[in-house]
């Protein structure tokens, strides 16, 4: 008992001395710094790239459709800039794409160097298992987790030499599924990506941090309303069998109103994607969620898979 207790102890003043770090030194200088943030045509990505060119970085906003309006307002920023943001075509599943950007940073790199890589672009879609074609896992699968690892490991090099920061973008959803099982498969896996490079990386000076939002649908574009009807359209023969119309319509109307709850400001995110980038004791995660959903979260964690399931039955079944 008294070994337990004193282990309980230990902890909290280890902790307690990790807040007054935090609390006592000061945030780092952004002039000089560069940072290459993934999926900037909209959502965090693309609020992000405002804040840290405002904040003083050098940013390098990577978009999918650099002629989109998401990427002409960034340009429009870079504008009045000096030079400090330069918007990019960064497609994460394309290998000449990385190899691009990365030719486009060490040609235009800062006197401080290259200090942060931001893994934020992703995609999300509603379905259950059966209802998704394998062209659909392995997209997914292309954007969500190797687009980041395809990413991380073409700009590893310049993090180790420069002593850098790495955030991912994962999200609440790495714990549990609610009708969006590949998007939370595929955020499960970064997450133990993400354990195993922090481990690696404390060696060469380099921060990792992984980014846990919560239901931000609002703000937003990763997930647009679904239509039962094409959810329906798209079924093979054999899943309409099990299922029909009607349960689809309830499960597509059921995900459409977590997206309609979900909080509209996304510079919530935001703010722990700068602390990362800032801090001089950045978190390993930063989950940014609301009470309940960490409730959740806590559940899922900590109690058995069966007190779990019969919760998340229960959400499914209202």
């Amino acid at each position: 008992m008294w070994v337990t207790a004193l282990l309980l102890l230990l902890l909290l003043l280890l902790l307690l001395l990790l807040l007054l770090g935090r609390r006592g030194a000061s945030r780092l200088e952004p002039a000089g710094r560069a940072v290459l943030i993934t999926g900037c045509d909209s959502g965090f990505g693309h609020l992000l790239a405002l804040r840290l060119h405002r904040l003083g970085f050098t940013v390098f906003a990577g978009c999918l459709c650099p002629g989109g309006a998401g990427a002409r307002r960034l340009q429009r920023e870079a504008a009045a800039g000096a030079g400090r943001l330069r918007v990019l075509r960064l497609d994460v599943t394309c290998g000449r794409d990385v190899q691009a950007a990365k030719e486009l940073v060490l040609s235009h790199l800062p006197d401080t160097g290259f200090w942060g890589l931001v893994n934020n672009a992703g995609i999300s879609t509603f379905g259950e298992t059966g209802w998704l074609s394998m062209e659909k896992y392995e997209k997914f699968t292309d954007v969500n987790l190797l687009g980041s690892i395809r990413t991380t490991l073409a700009f590893l090099p310049l993090l180790r030499k420069y002593k850098g920061r790495i955030v991912f973008m994962s999200s609440i959803i790495a714990y549990f599924a609610l009708g969006n099982g590949i998007y939370s498969m595929t955020k499960a896996a970064i997450e133990k990506f993400c354990d195993a490079l922090r481990l690696e990386m404390k060696k060469f000076g380099v921060q990792v941090s992984i980014i846990q939002p919560g239901n931000y649908a609002r703000s937003t574009k990763i997930q647009p309303p679904v239509s039962a009807e094409e959810i329906w359209n798209e079924l093979s023969e054999e899943e309409k069998a099990a299922y029909n119309k009607e349960y689809v319509q309830e499960r597509a109307n059921f995900f459409n109103s977590i997206v309609s709850e979900g909080s509209p400001n996304g510079n919530e995110v935001v703010d722990a994607m700068v602390d990362a980038l800032m801090s001089p004791a950045p978190k390993a995660r930063y989950m940014v969620a609301r009470l309940k959903e960490k409730a959740l979260v806590l559940v899922c964690a900590l109690f058995p898979t069966a007190v779990m399931d019969f919760f998340l039955s229960y959400a499914l079944s209202k």
